[in-house]
């Protein structure tokens, strides 16, 4: 077994970690949290270049951060997620901004197009999350043009602020069984391992990526828990005093990482920038 492989074998296991994984998505509102990286999602889209008459897909797209940067730019875009509520944010931002995306409801790990779709394919902090990773990488390659097609993920690091964020969390709240760490997408050892197959270049860059609240700590941690639904449902499972702890854990890591000295919040989060150039 690869590292960063799925043990996920039971089909009814599988389905019903993929509905409790849906409904953490759906929870809260992702689109407030979405807000603060608005910026990093258009500088993510600008450093592809030219991507006028691209046909691009935006893989667990949520509320369409990358998808509609890359349309602004003349891309012929298709977004994806498994969250309704987050398409209908999409849909009802693109309408707004004057823009034509077809946006989709799906799995990442059973995309609904055929082979050779898509001149590019990207994801931010989305593709990750799926909890069979080498599904993932088999689907991404699938739906590429062959020879000179990219995928392009942004994924969290194992050593970046937000994965520490989710270490500290699953150790108050265990992952699914099975599931590994999504953050593994931001290993550069692991991801060649998952796209090295049919890849002729893989090439990686750590990014550093502001997150800049107009919170105090402690009122970071409510939004959090308010509107980002893996940090309200990990609140959601605990016992007062559970919720008390993790709270403090919290409070503890937003505090030593804050850079700011206002009363707000800034903190870098690192991530790895993949590009997959198809053979």
């Amino acid at each position: 077994m690869t590292v960063g492989e799925s043990t996920m074998t039971n089909t009814q296991d599988l389905q019903v970690l993929k509905a409790r994984l849906k409904a953490t998505w759906m929870a809260g509102d992702s689109g407030e949290v979405a807000r603060y990286s608005e910026d990093e999602a258009e500088r993510f889209i600008a450093r592809r270049g030219n991507i006028r008459g691209f046909r691009l897909l935006d893989v667990a797209c949520g509320t369409g951060n990358l998808s509609l940067p890359a349309a602004c730019n003349e891309a012929l875009v298709t977004g994806l997620d498994i969250a309704p509520n987050l398409l209908d944010q999409a849909r009802a931002r693109a309408r707004e901004a004057g823009l034509h995306i077809h946006y989709d409801e799906g799995d990442a790990e059973a995309l609904p197009y055929p082979d050779g779709s898509f001149d590019l394919v990207v994801s931010m902090f989305g593709a990750m999350f799926a909890p069979r990773p080498e599904q993932v990488a088999t689907e991404l390659i699938r739906v590429c043009r062959p020879q000179g097609s990219q995928i392009v993920m942004a994924n969290w690091t194992p050593r970046g602020f937000i994965g520490e964020m989710f270490r500290l969390t699953a150790a108050h709240i265990p992952p699914p069984p099975g599931m590994p760490p999504p953050v593994l997408w931001g290993d550069e050892a692991t991801v060649r391992q998952r796209l090295g197959q049919g890849i002729g270049e893989l090439c990686y860059t750590p990014v550093l990526m502001p997150i800049q609240l107009p919170f105090t700590v402690l009122e970071t941690i409510e939004f959090y828990r308010s509107y980002y639904g893996p940090t309200q449902k990990a609140f959601a499972a605990l016992s007062v005093d559970g919720q008390d702890a993790l709270r403090c854990d919290l409070h503890d890591l937003w505090t030593r990482h804050n850079q700011a000295t206002d009363g707000s919040v800034r903190v870098e989060a690192e991530y790895l920038e993949v590009v997959a150039t198809l053979a």
